[in-house]
């Protein structure tokens, strides 16, 4: 029999309260906790922790006295990395592969769907200044706001001050690199001073934070141009938010998925030239999927969540949301790093060079095999049967490989379910998050609810067991460049996740109602550069990401 800690004790009995601070412990109440955890205690031993568990109480209660800001994270912080990890050496010049020469299309439609490399090269040989390109995409988000519900704010007077600057400091001469005058959208977790930051969320949806994120900072010394917040589900779930169900592109009756819902559906609808998401469980990854965007989910640590809400402290991730690799290539290191004075304490610098060849020979490659033959029934298994055809004909080798075994995956999401309860702790113990559109079993209001109710032991246990998915995971894809899965398979989303590791989605196909499949590639921590060039590569040798959705090329 496992014995419980007086502390989680109290904080599960105070969390079975009905008001807060109110009413005395009794030994009935400690009963009803154990039954919640699965754990016993005899009579005489619940009689000598009553004392201690009022005297916990009133600890929490004072403690609850003091506010703490969105920027406090705890004193203990996530690092993925496994015993004798190295960070392999990649200093060296990049070659991204941008065009030369772009023709500029005559059709404001067909500029909106140009890659950023190729929007770049127009800008830069001044064929199209960046005031124009930035209204060409005001228009079409005005346009089509309401159609996709993928927008909560234009940022129309910033952007069309930023293109200005833009235009001003090319015909100069000065050169801020390749997003300089490039518009873009960022997902409405993160905070730009003077425009709401509303978490998707009705409690939130006036909140104005002075505070500049990080990654904006990043993109605005860049020289990018940002146009919209775009949606997230309500408190990063799902693809509802308190203005709608975002949309996706290709079938207006189906949502984007989530939770970087807006960015990836804006993205794939050109509306934005990229945008920026984040991932804690798949909230990058499943959207580009779904509406046919590449989408890149960097390494835990790699870019700075400074400025932006927390979900997870250990699980949050911030990453690129474009129209091919090569872009979330050219965007990831402007991006990624340390800042000076970053708060994010999980910010790992670390060198990224872009050198794609033309055919996979040289990479060492490998495939889930036992995830794959799960999906023989699925709308995406001819195509991506099609897409281990394409890499082999450019000379991929595959390897078989399978997920760790003797791990509690049952068990891991209350690590994220922990630590959205404490960040969202003064909106539960409000009861404001019964201002929450969705209040069904599977809702954000309900998760942060049923969190009152983890244990800390458990929590703490979890993570031990997370350290052990680390070792694993890592002895099983280290030896390989990088590995091929399918997209949006649960088991390893919630893996990698809890790892650390990186992945892009590729879209890869076509079902039979015409909506977008995609492939997943899995990269080493700390190293997208292999992950980045292989899908460059096989965007090369294929044409689906040159492929948009119909109704939005007028």
């Amino acid at each position: 029999m496992r014995k419980l800690s007086w502390l989680v004790i109290a904080f599960l009995v105070f969390a079975c309260a009905k008001e807060v601070g109110t009413g005395k412990i009794k030994r009935r109440d400690v009963h009803s906790a154990q039954r919640l955890v699965g754990v016993s205690f005899s009579r005489s031993e619940i009689d000598t922790m009553l004392n201690y568990l009022s005297a916990n109480r009133e600890g929490y209660d004072s403690m609850r006295k003091f506010s703490l800001p969105t920027s406090a994270t705890p004193a203990l912080y996530f690092d993925p990395r496994p015993a004798q990890f190295q960070i392999k050496n990649r200093h060296s010049i990049s070659d991204w592969k941008v065009p030369q020469e772009v023709t500029l299309p005559e059709n404001d439609s067909e500029i909106a769907f140009l890659s950023v490399a190729e929007l770049s090269t127009l800008i830069k040989s001044r064929k199209i200044s960046s005031t124009r390109l930035t209204q060409i995409y005001l228009s079409r988000l005005k346009k089509y706001k309401d159609t996709l519900q993928a927008v909560v704010t234009i940022t129309e007077q910033l952007a069309l001050q930023q293109a200005k600057q833009a235009d001003e400091e090319i015909a100069k001469g000065i050169n801020r690199g390749v997003l300089h005058g490039i518009p873009y959208g960022i997902k409405d977790l993160f905070a730009v001073p003077g425009y709401p930051t509303t978490w998707g969320a009705e409690p939130y949806r006036n909140q104005i934070l002075k505070e500049k994120a990080a990654v904006v900072k990043r993109l605005e010394d860049a020289g990018a141009v940002l146009v919209a917040k775009l949606t997230t589900g309500a408190l990063a779930r799902g693809d509802v938010w308190f203005g709608g169900r975002t949309k996706n592109p290709w079938d207006l009756k189906q949502g984007a998925s989530g939770s970087s819902a807006g960015s990836a559906s804006a993205t794939a609808a050109g509306l934005v030239a990229f945008a920026i998401g984040t991932e804690t469980l798949g909230s990058i990854l499943s959207p580009s999927s779904r509406c046919g965007a590449t989408g890149l989910r960097p390494s835990f640590g790699a870019v700075s969540r400074q400025g932006a809400m927390t979900l997870s402290w250990s699980m949050d991730k911030v990453g690129p949301i474009a129209r091919t690799a090569q872009d979330c290539a050219l965007i990831f290191p402007i991006i990624k790093g340390k800042n000076p004075s970053d708060k994010d304490r999980s910010v790992v610098d670390y060198p990224f060079s872009f050198h794609p060849t033309t055919s996979f020979q040289g990479y060492k490659i490998g495939y889930f095999k036992k995830q794959f033959s799960k999906k023989d029934t699925s709308r995406a298994a001819k195509n991506d049967s099609l897409t281990f055809q394409k890499l082999r004909e450019m000379g991929a080798t595959l390897e078989e490989i399978n997920m760790p075994d003797s791990i509690p995956f049952d068990v891991f999401d209350i690590i994220l379910r922990s630590e959205a309860g404490a960040f969202f702790d003064e909106l539960v113990r409000s009861h404001q998050d019964r201002l929450l559109s969705e209040q069904n079993k599977d809702s954000r209001a309900n998760s942060l609810r049923q969190s009152r109710f983890i244990s800390a032991v458990e929590y703490l246990q979890a993570n031990r067991h997370r350290s052990v998915l680390i070792e694993k995971f890592n002895a099983i894809i280290q030896p390989y460049d990088f590995v091929i899965a399918p997209s949006n398979n649960q088991d390893i989303s919630l893996t990698t996740n809890l790892t650390g590791h990186p992945a892009i989605s590729l879209p890869n196909g076509f079902d039979a109602k015409g909506r977008p499949t995609a492939i997943m590639f899995i990269g080493n921590l700390y190293d997208e550069a292999p992950l980045l060039e292989a899908s460059f590569i096989y965007q090369q040798a294929t044409e689906f990401e040159d492929k948009h959705p119909a109704f939005f090329k007028n």
